[in-house]
């Protein structure tokens, strides 16, 4: 797999959920989780936290984490993608000497990913000889029985599925926004998460969990614990 590096990208700016990175989650800062499953996957030469807030920075290192920089202004914006901040990253480390092949990309509000998850995924990585591997769930729902209002009243984005079985229609996915897997020969020649040669990662429905408002974090709580009996 050669030398690799997992960056969880934890910005100090939140709208919609103040301080959501360190925010704790069943009483820890959720950043801990991502930090403890890049720990736990044992694979990678550093684990390390790209912020721009020394608050985050000083929770991150709690953790285990290293923060070797700070983040720029240009990459801690509103409109920064994860691809300008692993950029970023790749480009500090090879400024001190530092070069890695792979990447994996783990978001700070993930506490669902454990060690074995992304070790899988790293190995899927370098069996398939992949630019990236990328985490997907299946819809809940099939999308292309979705409908829209107009005028006030609903009507079938796709009439012509309207009368199909749920098992006739193709099985679409997305991704679960929780870590990205990446070459990064290709991630410097393609400047992007999702290049060419994508591979997925299918995951369960019961292990996603989107945290971008105060109802999902409750949900997560909610969710987690219950997995957490099970002992996930």
């Amino acid at each position: 797999m050669g030398k690799s590096v997992a960056i969880i990208t934890a910005r100090g700016g939140s709208k919609r959920i103040p301080r959501k990175n360190i925010k704790p989650f069943l009483g820890r800062p959720i950043l801990e989780y991502s930090v403890e499953a890049a720990l736990q996957a044992d694979l990678f030469e550093e684990v390390m936290v790209s912020t721009d807030d020394g608050e985050i920075a000083q929770a991150a290192e709690q953790a285990g984490a290293v923060v070797p920089f700070l983040r720029s202004g240009n990459t801690a914006g509103d409109f920064a993608t994860t691809a300008d901040v692993v950029e970023e990253v790749l480009a500090s480390y090879e400024r001190i000497g530092r070069q890695f092949q792979t990447v994996c990309c783990i978001y700070p509000t993930a506490p669902f990913v454990t060690g074995d998850t992304i070790r899988r995924a790293m190995t899927l990585l370098e069996q398939e000889q992949a630019d990236c591997v990328i985490p997907v769930v299946k819809f809940s729902f099939p999308p292309q029985r979705g409908v829209v209002v107009q005028d006030g009243r609903l009507a079938p984005k796709w009439p012509e599925n309207m009368a199909k079985r749920s098992q006739d229609l193709e099985p679409l996915y997305h991704d679960c926004g929780q870590f990205y897997c990446l070459n990064v020969k290709s991630f410097q020649r393609q400047k992007a998460i999702w290049m060419e040669h994508a591979v997925p990662f299918i995951q369960d429905e019961m292990y996603v969990q989107d945290i971008d408002a105060p109802e999902d974090w409750e949900i997560a709580e909610m969710k987690y614990q219950f997995l957490r009996g099970r002992k996930i």
